[in-house]
């Protein structure tokens, strides 16, 4: 992602979360990719931290997280390494929700 389409990105309809660069953002990524299936998911690494957003909503399942790291994992976990994230959140106990109400 160029920076021009970066910059872009605060100013438009894009939602997602904002990890510490490591083993959990190399699985939220995957799980990004497949569990929102027809979306471009577009990711931005910044060495220290890794942006992962998508247009309008993005969904990441506990199961898929789980099957990209190879062990269980507990979506509270998300936390720990969570720096930021765009849009709203919504979690439940097998996933979370980034998601916008209004479009801009």
């Amino acid at each position: 992602m160029s920076t021009t389409t970066s910059a872009k990105a605060y100013v438009n309809n894009m939602v997602g979360p904002v990890m510490r660069a490591g083993e959990l953002a190399a699985a939220i990524i995957e799980a990004a990719r497949e569990d929102n299936p027809g979306k471009e998911v577009f990711v931005e690494d910044k060495r220290a931290y890794i942006r992962i957003h998508t247009e309008q909503e993005m969904v990441l399942n506990r199961q898929t997280i789980e099957d990209a790291l190879g062990r269980p994992f507990k979506m509270n976990d998300l936390e720990v390494d969570l720096s930021s994230f765009a849009g709203q959140i919504e979690s439940h106990d097998d996933s979370v929700r980034f998601y916008l109400v209004n479009r801009l």
